[in-house]
Order: structure tokens, then sequence, then C-alpha cells
């Protein structure tokens, strides 16, 4: 990989990070899938970063990992792209900030996966979106299958039988797009969006999205990470600054920037 394959920039509040080979169509790379895992480590750290953007160049977000990488010999110590595949992808999914992608064109494959480990997907209304094991003879990855399932419910299972394409109309329907655009409205709401989710409390959010993994996961939150989180709210500060800014008609500043 070239390091321009995968680029990470901090703007403000907002960390983006790009997919950047539109020339493959963005299709992810073994030294990508590497590089993405330690971009979401390094934005999930960097306490000026509070909402993290995911987006591909060019006229499409993500075709999937680079299937030719995928059976490529490797030295018995190194990791195998799965391997990488997977750790990059709960990189993502667990980063303890609030996540967006940005979808055009094509979102198939690992380039789903990769959506739907974001906690929001907007999309151009020009999308198209498949889950495509079924055309490789691949089992999908259990981790990816647990949060396709969670998204879409029973319509993972067409996705991942078929491999066929949705519009974007058919992927906002059954839940895989959160909010489907205009092509030449998606950065405007993009901005938005940022904005609002840098304003509010990230220990809120960040405690939320924890404790909604585990309720997906066990059904129910453990005493623990409650426990875990009250102790964080009480030593933060953070409630005292709400409360305060709500008193005297301001915004708030809030002060946390995560766990240290």
């Amino acid at each position: 990989m070239t390091e321009a394959d995968l680029l990470v920039g901090v703007d403000g509040a907002v960390g983006t990070i790009t997919l950047n080979r539109p020339g493959k169509r963005n299709a992810v790379t073994y030294a990508m899938w590497v590089a993405l895992g330690a971009a979401c480590r390094r934005l999930a750290a960097d306490p000026a970063v509070r909402v993290v953007v995911l987006r591909g160049t060019g006229d499409h977000f993500c075709a999937g990992a680079d299937i030719t990488e995928l059976l490529a010999a490797r030295s018995p110590s190194e990791p195998s792209f799965m391997d990488v595949n997977m750790a990059a992808e709960q990189a993502l999914a667990t980063l303890p900030k609030p996540t967006i992608a940005v979808i055009q064109g094509d979102c198939i494959g690992g380039g789903a996966a990769l959506a739907i480990d974001c906690d929001f997907r907007l999309s151009a209304a020009t999308a198209r979106f498949g889950i495509t094991p079924a055309k490789l003879g691949i089992v999908y990855p259990p981790a990816s299958l647990e949060r396709a399932v969670r998204l879409l419910g029973p319509a993972a299972k067409r996705l991942l039988f078929t491999g066929d394409l949705l519009g974007a109309d058919e992927a906002h329907r059954i839940g895989m797009v959160d909010e489907l655009l205009a092509d030449d409205d998606v950065e405007a709401r993009v901005t938005a969006l940022c904005d609002t989710l840098a304003q509010r409390s990230l220990l809120t959010q960040a405690a939320t999205k924890a404790m909604i993994a585990e309720v997906a996961e066990r059904g129910v939150i453990s005493a623990d990470l409650a426990e875990e989180w009250s102790r964080e709210v009480t030593s933060s500060g953070e409630m005292a600054e709400g409360v305060a800014a709500f008193t005297e008609r301001r915004a708030p500043q809030f002060p946390w920037t995560g766990h240290h």
C-alpha cells in the first residue's frame, strides 16, 4: 500500500478516515485494513476529536475487501487477511465516539460491513448496497454477521443468501441507511450532523454506545458496566456543566474527552 491508500485527518472536532483507492472503487487491501485499525485507535485517543467520519474518495464508498489479496501466501508469523480485516472492523465498531459513514456509489461486501460498523449511515440517493459472500463461496465472518443481523434483522438473510445489490431506497427501507439524501445535499447534512454531535456530551455518547453494545450482545447491561459509567459521571464534571449551561441559557462546553 502507498501511504495515501488510507488518509486520516482532523479538522476541529471532526476526525475523518478516507479510503483512498478510487481506481479500485476503494477496495480494501491487507495494508489498508491494518492502517484502518490504527486510525481508529488514534482518533479514539485524540481528545480534540468528538466525531469520526468514514468516507471513500471518488464515486464510490467501498466495493469491499480486495479479493485478489484474500488468498495471498503469508508467513506463518503474519496475521491472516481475515485477522487484520476483523481487527479493523472491531476497532471501528467499538470506537468510543460517534461514527458516521458517508456513502456514495458502491457500498458492497466489506464496504457494507464498514458502513454497518458505524453508528450512522448517511447515503446519497444513487448509492448501491450488497453483502456478497454467496458469490464467492465464503462464510461471512461471525462478528460481521452479528452486526449485520443486529442492524437489519430478517433482511440480513435476503442480502446474504442472494448477494443482490439494493438501491438506496430499498436499503433505507430495511434500515441499512439512516438518512437518504439527494446527492447534492450529502455534504451539508454531514457537516450539520457532525456539528450537532460535537456539541453534545461525549460522556453520554460513549456510555450509551458501550451500553447499547452490551444490550445487543447480552440483552441487559451488567452492573459492572453501569457502575463504571456512574463513577465516570461523578468524576467528570460533565453534568455540572450541562446543568449550569441550561440554567444560564448558554451552550454547554462539556469538559470530558474520554477515558484516561
